[in-house]
């Protein structure tokens, strides 16, 4: 047995002298000291040998152990070290070589629109609400003065939950519920993404944004609405931006209008933008029903007030002369980068 011992002593401690990398290491050790190594092996036979030979073999095995188990030790600290150097030199930094400069991300052309539309409107004291995308049809069309039988209301026009829950087709169900809330006078803008049944096409998407306002307080008049819109274009337009009223139609206001304003291309003289006629269609407004201040909880007999809306996709494409509404939405990198 003592020359078993010191057999596997010489053979393991010469391998582990030719060994090159930490893991073959651990396969050494294994191979030497464990359950099935070689020096269990030897050590299993120790039961055979005289009673007085097996104290001496068992501090020879214990000594051979600690050898082995020493050289590995000091081999793996050896190899662990070389493997460092080695990747710290694969790994190395030039830290005097210029940095990649990281890109910058900007705001998206509806966000500056948006920006610049809160910035004019909040100058002139107007607050920003918000309110739910899914709404209810009493909110979305009821308190807004439409009958149960308006157009509005059908199917191949709004997206139905429910017969009572429908994406908001407008951002004006939030004046009902801001006038529920906050008693005039009050001044408030409204902005958010809209939903209507729309094909997909270059002027046409069923998801678009919209950009609301609502004031009411005692004494409003035609002339109030006039003036804060032509404050309006001409701070988002420019200061020669003319603007014109024409009469419409909508359940919500009467009178009703919407609003023209000079051709921001041409700047009057016509073009392909206007279509000749130099003038171009940017919102509609006109005075609060007072079937819709009732339904907010405000006495249209005390009260009285304006409301507006602009569509936010059109006057960004205007703004950047962008002729593809999808390109707002499809979010090429190309595309986005030139604002």
């Amino acid at each position: 047995m003592r020359e078993k011992l010191e057999a596997i002593k010489q053979e393991i401690l010469e391998k582990v002298g030719a060994i090159a990398t930490v893991a073959e290491l651990h396969d050494l050790r294994v191979q030497a000291l464990g359950k099935k190594g070689s020096l269990t092996m030897v050590l299993r036979d120790m039961g055979k040998l005289p009673a007085e030979e097996r104290p001496v073999m068992g501090k020879l095995a214990n000594t051979v152990r600690a050898a082995i188990e020493s050289a590995i030790t000091e081999r793996e600290e050896q190899l662990a070290a070389r493997e460092m150097e080695q990747k710290l030199a694969e790994e190395a930094i030039d830290v005097t070589l210029p940095g990649v400069r990281p890109k910058r991300g900007k705001l998206h052309p509806l966000t500056q629109t948006l920006n610049k539309i809160i910035d004019i409107f909040t100058g002139m004291g107007f607050s920003v609400v918000e309110g739910p995308e899914a709404e209810t049809d009493y909110y979305n069309f009821t308190a807004l003065n439409m009958p149960a039988h308006h157009p509005a209301r059908d199917t191949q026009d709004t997206f139905y939950f429910t017969e009572d829950i429908v994406l908001r087709t407008a951002t004006s169900p939030v004046q009902i519920r801001t006038m529920e809330k906050v008693k005039p006078p009050l001044k408030i803008l409204a902005p958010g993404r809209v939903y209507r049944s729309d094909s997909v096409d270059a002027t046409h998407s069923p998801i678009f944004h919209q950009v609301e306002g609502l004031v009411v307080d005692k004494g409003i008049s035609m002339g109030d609405l006039k003036g804060v819109l032509d404050v309006f274009a001409k701070e988002f337009f420019g200061p020669k931006t003319q603007t014109k009223f024409r009469p419409h139609h909508f359940p919500f206001t009467e009178p009703s209008a919407e609003m023209d304003i000079t051709c921001y291309v041409c700047g009057g003289k016509g073009c392909r933008v206007c279509s000749g006629t130099g003038w171009v269609e940017i919102l509609g407004a006109g005075m609060v029903h007072p079937n819709v201040l009732k339904y907010g909880g405000v006495d249209p007999e005390e009260y009285s007030g304006f409301a507006f809306g602009v569509g936010l996709d059109r006057i960004t494409n205007g703004l950047f002369s962008i002729e593809d509404i999808r390109l707002l939405f499809e979010n090429d990198i190309r595309f986005l980068s030139q604002f």
